[in-house]
């Protein structure tokens, strides 16, 4: 899974969305990408389609949640260059009376327990190659809460977490840490997923807003911060579509 001279980008939940058209630009700017996801078929599609485009691309299916499977993984690079912490999710819109702990559970072990997996073994790799970055897609729920959103909240908060701490613990070292927090984002499956294949309650999310952010937006945007000089830190990048002011401010034309 090395390429003499040309840098490696793992990107983790890269079978739709921002993981999928991350895994895009960063082909395009000069990555060899590496394509995680659990669906096989979908990254094997994707690499496929890059690899026709004329760059260069790898499948593996992957469970960051399975800390063995992601050992395993880890082993087959000797450098990184850059690791993008995608695969995450939400669950439920529940309030905190009510939530189901099972989808509480389910969010923290993807949201950061596979973050901190994934981290934790590729990082050797992104130190050995000199000039590393880790990026963790958090997200505006990491950094302001709302209401039916708390089991959500709490697992974009830890993500944020691993990226504040892992950046003081290992200043000094040639690793970049930087945290992309997306706002609202219309991708094909995200609202549909959490609110498990109700089409119509995924649809109200984005209703009225002229203009939600893209996964395209987002992947410009961690690519624009990873193609940085490697002197430079993007520590925190916030980012929403002009119609959202906060978690609880969003501009709708009804």
């Amino acid at each position: 899974m090395t390429a003499t001279g040309t840098p490696i980008a793992v990107v983790t939940g890269a079978s739709s969305g921002i993981g999928a058209a991350t895994a895009r630009q960063l082909a395009a700017a000069g990555y060899r990408v590496v394509l995680t996801a659990r669906r096989k078929d979908r990254i094997e599609a994707l690499a496929a389609e890059i690899n026709e485009a004329g760059h260069q691309a790898t499948a593996y299916a992957l469970d960051v949640t399975d800390r063995a499977a992601v050992d395993a993984f880890a082993s087959a690079f000797r450098t990184i260059g850059v690791l993008v912490n995608n695969a995450g999710g939400a669950l439920g819109a529940d309030p905190v009376a009510t939530g189901d702990p099972a989808d509480w559970r389910q969010m923290y072990e993807t949201n950061v327990i596979g973050t901190l997996n994934v981290t934790q073994a590729l990082l050797p790799a992104l130190d050995a190659s000199g000039d590393g970055t880790v990026v963790v897609l958090s997200s505006t729920a990491g950094h302001g809460t709302y209401e039916g959103g708390a089991g959500y909240v709490a697992a974009k908060n830890g993500a944020r977490v691993i990226a504040e701490t892992l950046r003081l613990e290992i200043v000094g070292r040639p690793v970049r840490v930087i945290e992309i927090a997306p706002g609202m984002v219309k991708t094909e499956e995200f609202a549909t997923t959490r609110f498990r294949g109700d089409d119509e309650k995924a649809a109200k999310v984005y209703a009225g807003v002229a203009e939600p952010l893209t996964a395209d937006d987002v992947a410009e945007t961690i690519t624009w911060a990873v193609t940085r000089p490697p002197h430079v830190n993007i520590d925190l990048l916030v980012v929403r579509p002009r119609a959202q002011a906060s978690n609880t401010k969003v501009h709708r034309e009804l």
